[in-house]
């Protein structure tokens, strides 16, 4: 890498909503990359996380919790025309901060759409109205409303955000191993027609973390290793993914949405409590929670061919989440208290001792079988390339990074989904940060040993019907 090669800043100041463990592990890539004086760079946070590493940098540092009845207030004396908005807060409404936004001139991006206070477990609206299926709509309308305008990058961080750019890769790199093809597609519908070609069938969404810690996790402790508020609120949204137009079988509690593209399904339970197999090359077969992601619902979309309103392609797309061993046993407690959170929580951050996250896309169906695509970067690679980090931070901080180039050089954008930007420019700014990269085929399908123990149901003919998965 350049150290460090510099990208254009934008025209006023940058300010950063919310400071957890995605913000403090950008703020080093921000001040390395972006000619910014210090007093053009601001946080606002609801709390004094981040405090320490703020002041040592010298950076501005408000807490002022926004709500829906202060934010307008707050933010009209701090922002102007030509700032940059990072939104990487929870409790804050994503869609309100950009219409917000839109109305002032400022650029925005955003690593998932964030509701208010509530918005992802309020028992009053139904399971559809709380998905991200349903969040994505919202600003799918917000897009319609406000028409084009200053750029606003919607779920840019590393999944949602890398993983739509992955896909290409890896779809361009399967494409000229099997076909020789090296073309590469200009619009929607091109790259929807070279996923049907090679008979793309499953998008996986795959994360093996094994970052390990010590001290271990406690009884009546949640340890992850990013926002465990955001880890939570997205384990207890509704269980949702893309869905494939070559599925044949659908779970008995899934439900189809009444609204909208029509490109994924939810179950009538939390994602923390779905579990489906996955592969990377880092583990091989593991079995992760189906966690809801905007990806998952958007990838889906992006691949879509349709004759009229009837789907003729879509992929199969989700989210395979195996997080750290004792991030699992934290689910296990909490789900075990009916979603009471511990006593406690704990980042692991400084007390990380060894490990890797390996996230990436696992493209199946093809003549090879499955190919993944994507990050394996480990706790002292992450330590060694930005300071403020762990593995799974950093693959953030990477796509936030990307996602913000990419916006400040195309400011007149307006809504944008990770799908809809440049993946190779994306990928050249943030492929740095992200160890190895690599793409690994293999030959594993959901049912290798699955009969080992009890005869099972399963359509040998085709492994990759989602009924085949296992959803548990």
């Amino acid at each position: 890498m350049n150290r460090y090669e510099k990208f254009a800043a934008p025209a006023g100041k940058f300010v950063l909503i919310g400071f957890g463990s995605v913000g403090q592990g950008f703020l080093p890539l921000l001040l390395r990359h972006f000619d910014l004086p210090r007093e053009r760079i601001l946080i606002i946070t609801g709390d004094d996380t981040g405090r320490a590493q703020a002041e040592k940098e010298q950076i501005s540092f408000k807490v002022c919790p926004l709500t829906p009845g202060n934010y307008r207030e707050i933010l009209n004396s701090i922002v102007e025309r030509g700032d940059f908005l990072l939104n990487l807060s929870v409790n804050v409404s994503s869609l309100a901060l950009i219409e917000y936004c839109h109305e002032r001139e400022i650029l925005y991006l955003d690593a998932c759409i964030e509701p208010w206070p509530g918005g992802y477990t309020n028992i009053h609206i139904s399971p559809s109205e709380r998905s991200n299926y349903g969040f994505r709509e919202q600003a799918l309308a917000l897009r319609q409303k406000l028409g084009g305008g200053t750029t606003a990058v919607l779920c840019h961080g590393a999944n949602p955000g890398l993983i739509s750019h992955w896909v290409k890769r890896a779809l361009l790199n399967i494409a000229h191993d099997i076909e020789g093809i090296t073309t590469v597609p200009r619009t929607q519908d091109e790259w929807g027609q070279l996923a049907q070609k090679l008979d793309i069938k499953i998008m996986q969404c795959a994360e093996r973390d094994t970052q390990i810690a010590r001290p271990f996790k406690h009884i009546n402790e949640f340890v992850n290793t990013w926002s465990i508020d955001g880890f939570i609120g997205e384990g207890q949204q509704p269980a949702e993914l893309g869905w494939g137009s070559h599925e044949k079988y659908e779970p008995a509690d899934a439900r189809h949405h009444r609204l909208g593209c029509d490109a994924a399904i939810y179950l009538q339970r939390p994602g923390m409590r779905t579990q489906v197999l996955g592969w990377t090359p880092l583990t091989g077969t593991y079995q992760g929670f189906l966690i809801t992601h905007s990806e998952s619902i958007s990838i889906a979309d992006y691949f879509t061919l349709k004759n009229g309103n009837d789907a003729h392609y879509r992929p199969t797309v989700y989210y395979a989440y195996h997080p750290t061993d004792a991030t699992m046993l934290s689910i296990n407690e909490f789900s075990g208290s009916n979603f009471r959170l511990q006593n406690n929580v704990r980042l692991l951050m400084h007390d990380i001792e060894q490990g890797t996250d390996a996230l990436g896309v696992a493209l199946m169906g093809h003549a090879r079988g499955i190919y993944w695509y994507g990050s394996m970067l480990s706790i002292e690679q992450a330590r060694d390339l930005a300071p403020y980090n762990n593995a799974t931070s950093l693959q953030v901080a990477a796509g936030i990074l990307g996602g913000t180039v990419w916006a400040i050089e195309n400011p007149a954008s307006g809504i944008v989904e990770p799908d809809e930007m440049s993946f190779e420019r994306v990928l050249q700014v943030a492929t740095p940060y992200l160890g190895e990269v690599t793409g690994r085929y293999s030959d594993w399908t959901p049912l290798q040993g699955r009969q080992a123990l009890f005869e099972e149901d399963l359509d040998t003919s085709d492994p990759w019907q989602f009924k085949n998965f296992r959803i548990s």
